[in-house]
């Protein structure tokens, strides 16, 4: 089964008068991965698609060509996946691969057939995916965890020690405008991305992950000068416009998967947001 969900644009003065419960409503994917079935929200915020992918007793292949306009899903598309649950396996064009835990892969566009399955259903693979237009074709490249070296940042006397793993990125692989990464917070760190900042050239997409039942995120959103929030589950996801900011403290740690796409693919183009502008 798949599902694809659109979100539209919004200006940051349309959310000045939001209730909690239409800013959730229009910022907050609360179902990510539900097990035998295909997860997608498409944002008009540079047109990003992303979701998940959790097959459980068949494989499972999305397909996109109406709603595109396209006659496959990767015709005008590049993808970044990232498998944040059980092993599983990945086909590209007949190509069939196994998928561990941590285990990335991008693929190019005008790949035809990608399809998705679990090696056990009680245990099954969480792909997560992101989809940005795409102008060239880069060659597939898969991406292991292990074979990347990390940014390590923050402290803990401000309570942000973390490792970045930057998977879709150019010192790993080449793409047309999407960036993927992977943020893993050490135990007794909270914050991420906290002095924060935005991009307008480029929106942003969070999944958060690996916490506990009872652990909640504040996801922080908005324009520096009037600052609003969304609290988050285990695996939920945010969208996140290039006006605003987008950063998060959690009542313990966890991991989160970030994905970009906009006008360049330029990593350390963000403008930093004085602490003393944030309200």
């Amino acid at each position: 089964m798949q599902n694809m969900e659109n979100r539209y644009t919004h200006s940051p003065e349309d959310i000045r008068h939001y209730s909690t419960e239409q800013l959730r409503k229009e910022f907050l994917v609360e179902k990510v991965f539900i097990p035998g079935e295909i997860t997608l929200t498409y944002t008009h915020n540079d047109r990003m698609i992303f979701g998940g992918v959790t097959p459980a007793k068949v494989p499972l292949e999305i397909k996109l060509d109406k709603e595109l306009g396209v006659n496959y899903f990767l015709e005008r598309r590049e993808l970044g996946v990232i498998n944040i649950g059980g092993p599983g396996f990945i086909e590209i064009d007949g190509k069939k691969e196994p998928m561990k835990k941590q285990d990335g892969y991008y693929i190019g566009k005008e790949t035809e057939h990608i399809v998705f399955s679990s090696e056990n259903e009680e245990n099954p693979a969480k792909f997560y995916i992101s989809s940005a237009p795409a102008h060239h074709k880069y060659p597939n490249v898969k991406i292991s965890i292990d074979d990347i070296k990390p940014m390590e940042t923050g402290e803990p006397l401000t309570l942000n020690e973390r490792k970045i793993y930057q998977y879709i990125h150019p010192n790993v692989c080449e793409s047309c405008q999407l960036q993927m990464g992977y943020t893993i917070l050490e135990p007794g760190s909270a914050w991420n991305t906290m002095p924060c900042h935005t991009h307008e050239r480029r929106m942003e997409a969070y999944v958060y992950f690996d916490m506990e039942q009872d652990t909640r995120i504040f996801h922080m959103m908005g324009k520096p000068e009037e600052t609003k929030h969304l609290v988050m589950a285990n695996e939920q996801a945010a969208i996140s416009p290039s006006w605003s900011i987008h950063s998060g403290v959690g009542t313990s740690n966890y991991s989160f998967i970030w994905a970009m796409c906009g006008e360049n693919i330029t990593y350390s183009d963000m403008d930093m947001i004085p602490m003393e502008q944030l309200k």
